[in-house]
């Protein structure tokens, strides 16, 4: 009889506004994760929509866009919600706001970066932001992915997760 492969981790990537940061975050989750890992992103205070550059990148390279939404972190907070494994906040105000208590007390860890969206000045300037946000979340996540989840206890897990946060613009050659 085969086995039933084991039930994938469940990712929740937050930021304040959830239209740029944490749905890039999501996006790269998913694909990366190889259905080891279900993620979703949310928002403090959601702005209700997708940054259209956010999803302009994230056509470019090939990703699906048609499921992607701005929605409230209250989501995963009701009854019925997915049980969290692992919630990462991604900007610096939803890091410093108050959070919902997550069932299941899922690992947390800060792993903030520049908010591509508050870029000014020309398209090319904004595009170029977006691409560097994305290159962050992708090497922090592609850190997280290599680490070996089912070997290694949970204080040492909250702080290789916790170093990968501070890690500026880390490279996976890196590997807290």
């Amino acid at each position: 009889m085969a086995e039933t492969p084991p039930k994938p981790l469940n990712v929740l990537f937050l930021c304040t506004g959830n239209s740029a940061r944490s749905i890039i975050a999501e996006a790269i989750m998913n694909r990366e994760g190889r259905g080891r890992f279900q993620a979703w992103s949310a928002g403090s205070h959601p702005k209700g929509e997708v940054n259209a550059n956010t999803l302009s990148l994230l056509k470019g390279l090939h990703y699906p866009t048609d499921d992607y939404r701005s929605k409230s972190w209250d989501e995963f907070a009701q009854p019925g919600a997915p049980k969290l494994d692992f919630v990462f906040t991604v900007c610096d105000d939803a890091a410093a706001e108050v959070c919902p208590i997550w069932p299941g007390q899922p690992m947390t860890a800060h792993w903030g970066i520049p908010d591509p969206a508050a870029v000014e000045g020309a398209d090319v300037e904004k595009s170029l932001a977006f691409r560097e946000a994305f290159r962050s979340m992708e090497t922090r996540i592609k850190l997280f992915l290599s680490l070996p989840l089912a070997s290694i206890d949970r204080m040492r897990l909250k702080e290789r997760l916790d170093a990968i946060g501070r890690a500026p613009n880390a490279r996976t050659d890196d590997a807290p």
